[in-house]
């Protein structure tokens, strides 16, 4: 039996507000049928949006506010103006216990920097990370960091790698998820310094919770070499946006192709079952959500512009999250990768560690 947990959303965030986000709940309330929601934002327009839903109206709470975070604020800013907006509101739920997970379409740098305020990060971890699912050949991978960071020291990449597995075992369902470094080449003497020496760290720890695969490259991630896919941000961010640009070209190209004359219509038809498998395979919104990891709490951000559908598809990643237990296993593999990097040194911080470095304040 599903367990009960309780999704905040904020109700303002995004392009569309309640008219999308709502229907989006209701979606993934008729997956999850055990879920509660608590909305925050314009009373008036979510109650509006849940008449629509008795359903999902009877599992719902309304919390008002009219402060409201936009999609241009900076995340400065968001942090000076932002308390009593729906978007810290729903933060401050989880932080209370009110709610298991928040999920929110609004700006992404001000809801890292709010997340990160109101749910501090997990002891031992330095910088957060953005972790998308990404659809492959063989079924799914996660991909991180997606655009939290700009740039990544050897330690925070080591410390990505296990945030990734923790959210594999938590999604995947794998005990032992496979996870691979994104690299120019596979070859040992590529990449820049800071990546060659997390590969060297990942290779020379014991007994860690994960199958560490060495180096994989771009063409890799939708091939599905990896469970889990460790890049930093900026690369990872461009790599995500291509993925979804490449996706549209394809699809438009196929759409093109498919109408240019009458034979191609003709074999259009007979193929539609076809075209309709691809079309779902490709469809970003079946994948929409990126998990805000290394917090103590799961936020989940969708992205501003998506459908009720896509929607559904960020509170069902937030659901998975809550209902496996996440941020209780990934304390956990912190705190053991620490114990075994203390027993390999001797019982002190290794010696090539910085005092300022990750790892030596795990």
């Amino acid at each position: 039996m599903a367990s009960q947990k309780t999704i905040a959303i904020d109700a303002m965030g995004g392009d569309h507000g309640p008219e999308v986000l709502v229907p989006g709940a209701a979606l993934s309330l008729e997956r999850q049928p055990a879920l509660g929601f608590i909305f925050f934002g314009d009373k008036a327009r979510i109650d509006q949006a849940l008449a629509q839903h008795p359903a999902l109206a009877a599992r719902s709470r309304v919390v008002h506010t009219d402060h409201v975070i936009s999609m241009d604020e900076k995340p400065s800013q968001a942090l000076r103006r932002g308390k009593g907006s729906s978007m810290w509101l729903s933060l401050e739920a989880v932080k209370s216990g009110e709610a298991d997970a928040a999920v929110s379409a609004g700006n992404t740098g001000a809801l890292m920097a709010i997340s990160k305020l109101v749910l501090r990060p997990i002891a031992g971890i330095e910088r957060p990370a953005i972790a998308a699912l990404w659809p492959t050949i063989k079924s799914e991978s996660i991909v991180l960091d997606v655009g939290a960071n700009i740039g990544a020291t050897a330690d925070q990449l080591t410390v990505y790698a296990l945030m990734g597995a923790a959210m594999a075992r938590a999604v995947f369902h794998v005990e032992r998820p496979s996870v691979g470094l994104m690299n120019v080449g596979t070859e040992e003497m590529k990449g820049n310094e800071d990546v060659k020496a997390a590969h060297a760290l990942l290779k020379s720890v014991d007994a860690l919770p994960l199958d560490y695969k060495g180096f994989v490259e771009g063409d890799q991630i939708g091939q599905g070499a990896v469970d889990v896919v460790v890049v930093e941000g900026f690369a990872g961010n461009i790599a995500l946006k291509t993925a979804e640009g490449t996706a549209r070209q394809i699809g438009t190209y196929l759409k093109a192709a498919m109408t240019s004359s009458f034979m191609s219509k003709l074999g259009a038809l007979f193929a539609q079952g076809g075209f309709r498998v691809l079309k779902q395979k490709m469809d970003p919104r079946r994948v929409n959500g990126g998990t805000f990891l290394g917090l103590n709490g799961i936020a989940v951000k969708s992205h501003g512009g998506t459908d009720a559908f896509g929607f559904a598809s960020a509170v069902d990643l937030a659901y998975e999250m809550a209902d496996s237990g996440l941020i209780a296993r990934l304390t956990a593999d912190i705190d053991g990768f620490h114990h075994r990097l203390s027993a390999a040194s001797g019982g002190g911080v290794p010696p090539e560690r910085s005092a300022g470095s990750a790892l030596g304040k795990v």
